[in-house]
């Protein structure tokens, strides 16, 4: 992989590894399997940025407190989308899955899980869109989630 980098200059090859430091201090994941080996797939990490919370009928956004300076201007939005992870379908089993029956009924046709909502999928990131309600502090109340409590939320968009 890094046989590449010795015909860089050397200010090249700093800008590489300060990229890389930057990146991995960052919480980034660098596919490095994919230049190693090609024609490899390349993996990559990914970590919640908050937990989606239920109580008493409520439900809400829980943003980890380091992200918490990222919602800023959340609460002047109508509506967010919520993308999460399908953690609770997450088996090899569930992610080979690739052709279902829309809404579980074997009476519609059997279609591709990209041409569907279904929970199965190879990569299991979830996207619903929400209502803001309030946000106070490192929580987003929402009017409602398709979503287990406890779920983790890798993102919010507006």
């Amino acid at each position: 992989m890094f046989s590449a980098l010795k015909s860089c200059s050397a200010r090249a090859r700093l800008s590489f590894v300060a990229f890389a430091l930057i990146g991995m201090a960052a919480g980034w994941s660098v596919p490095l399997a994919s230049a190693a080996a090609p024609g490899a797939t390349p993996v990559y990490t990914m970590s919640p940025v908050g937990w989606v919370r239920k109580s008493g009928g409520r439900t809400f956004i829980e943003i980890e407190r380091r992200y918490q300076p990222a919602l800023m201007g959340v609460e002047e939005l109508k509506s967010i989308q919520v993308l999460y992870w399908f953690d609770r379908n997450d088996s090899p089993e569930k992610r080979a899955v690739l052709q279902v029956h829309p809404r579980g009924d074997p009476e519609r046709p059997l279609r591709g899980v990209f041409a569907t909502r279904s929970p199965l999928r190879p990569n299991l990131i979830a996207l619903s869109e929400a209502r803001v309600l309030a946000v106070r502090g490192n929580v987003v109340e929402i009017d409602g989630i398709d979503a287990f409590a406890d779920t983790p939320v890798l993102d919010l968009k507006p």
